[in-house]
């Protein structure tokens, strides 16, 4: 079996034919103003890493409406942070929990988390490869 394949026994430990462990993106978008919780939260479990970009977009909420200057309208997308971390898949439900519990608000719009594997990744300055890449 090729390196790097995971077979369907391994899927749920989420180790390769290789005995290594596979790697996850976790992408959570999040209120902006829940971005400093999130990355405290996150620091705490040892992930030092993530990418943060500034994103529009809408779920069930579906935007709303603002009055400015006596004038209303309609604000179609709101304001979101879109988080990209890469770990091993064994951290992986620890950094959701950590991410959900310093997300959350009770609130409509708090966001969503995404989790996809990651095939390959490469550090460029030193070439390290997969999870010592990370």
């Amino acid at each position: 079996m090729p390196v790097g394949i995971l077979r369907a026994e391994d899927q749920i430990t989420g180790a390769f034919s290789d005995g290594s462990l596979s790697m996850k993106l976790v992408i959570a978008i999040i209120k902006p103003f829940k971005l400093e919780d999130v990355r405290d939260a996150l620091t705490s479990l040892g992930i030092h890493g993530m990418t943060v970009s500034e994103v529009k977009g809408y779920g069930r909420q579906k935007g709303h409406t603002e009055i400015y200057r006596g004038a209303e309208y309609a604000v179609n997308f709101l304001p979101k942070m879109r988080l990209e971390i890469a770990v091993s898949s064994d951290r992986v439900d620890k950094v959701v929990e950590a991410i959900i519990s310093a997300a959350k608000t009770g609130q409509i719009g708090d966001g969503k988390i995404f989790v996809t594997t990651i095939d390959h990744a490469v550090r460029i300055r030193t070439g390290e490869t997969d999870d010592n890449a990370l």
